[in-house]
């Protein structure tokens, strides 16, 4: 008696420890495929799924249409010149400011008082309270302009110009009066990183001008974007109405886009170990009803019981994987439907 009442409570065990590992290898199959779901829908909304290509990056074959992560320093391979100043400086991005001395009107509460500084567009005067006596030049003879690079890569890509004009940071470019075309030359002189057009420039005048450059300047960055060819660009279609992003040093791609969530690490090794875990507990559940040691057999349960759970998961959402998973299932049955033949 005691002898069969062991033999029952060992049986138990086995069913009971049997049931929990299969459920915990489709469990753990599911989990990981739901995490990738969730994931990938996440990262839909900013173009699809973004892949880190470390050092390597170069232009390969099967890129076209990924989201890609570069971390790097631009090279400037076509710089950007201002014709009319002849300055070239090596920047994604130049921009040229012009400031002219102008009147302008200062309201505190209700009273009104005029004064005159640097102003980066012209003022009309005429919309003064009291135009008379502050009357300003109607416009100006050079206007403010931005000077992309013909050609700026990161590694092997070309950046679009959408990436370059979001690229961070501004410094001050300090002009060369050498290399001035005589007749600006004549107009203008070197102050504090300006050109200016004042006799005196402690002493501006009305109407005097003053031009400056910023330029980009070119540091490491994280770039995110679409590979199309050679080049990196937005990805047109993304949800968030970007596609791209770019920040200043070797940002992770959970801190540039906050509202991923974690994606599953060690893809392969929890699907494979979900597949194992479901057939350990198989072979444990043939040991309990059967007193048999079918390795085979419980190997193809436990692939057929995560293969259906897991491929159902992935239809209409990844077809490879769902590909992949219908085969581990059709495995698992073939396995199963052949050790069981072998048993009758």
């Amino acid at each position: 008696m005691d002898m069969r009442k062991g033999i029952v409570v060992h049986s138990l065990v086995l069913n009971m420890v049997g049931a929990l590992l299969v459920l915990a290898g489709v469990g753990l199959a599911a989990t990981t495929a739901r995490g990738l779901l969730n994931y990938r829908m996440a990262a839909s909304r900013h173009g699809g799924e973004v892949t880190s290509l470390g050092s390597d990056m170069l232009p390969q074959a099967g890129q076209y249409g990924y989201m890609v992560r570069l971390v790097g320093t631009p090279t400037v391979v076509e710089a950007p010149r201002d014709p009319e100043f002849n300055l070239r400086v090596n920047t994604p991005v130049l921009l040229r400011h012009v400031e002219m001395f102008q009147w302008r009107e200062v309201r505190i509460g209700d009273a009104v008082h005029y004064e005159m500084d640097w102003v980066d567009r012209p003022l009309d005067a005429s919309r003064f309270e009291e135009p008379a006596g502050h009357a300003n030049p109607a416009s100006f003879p050079i206007s403010g302009k931005q000077f992309d690079a013909g050609l700026v890569q990161m590694g092997g890509f070309k950046l679009d110009p959408v990436l370059l004009h979001a690229l961070p940071g501004s410094q001050q470019v300090a002009p060369d009066t050498k290399s001035l075309p005589e007749n600006l030359a004549a107009s203008f002189t070197l102050y504090r990183n300006h050109l200016v057009t004042s006799a005196h420039p402690d002493d501006p005048r009305l109407g005097d001008l003053r031009v400056s450059w910023d330029e980009v300047p070119l540091q490491q960055l994280t770039i995110v974007g679409r590979v199309s060819g050679d080049r990196i660009l937005a990805a047109a279609d993304a949800a968030d109405g970007k596609g791209y992003d770019v920040e200043l040093g070797d940002v992770p791609l959970l801190d540039m886009f906050p509202d991923l969530p974690v994606p599953p690490e060690f893809v392969m090794s929890r699907q494979i170990l979900a597949v194992l875990l479901a057939a350990l507990g198989a072979f444990l559940l043939l040991c309990a009803q059967h007193r048999q040691r079918d390795v085979l057999l419980a190997l193809g349960l436990g692939g057929l019981a995560v293969g259906i759970v897991a491929c159902v998961m992935w239809i209409g959402a990844d077809w490879p994987a769902t590909c992949g998973w219908l085969a581990v299932t059709l495995i698992g049955f073939s396995l199963t439907a052949w050790r069981l033949r072998r048993r009758r």
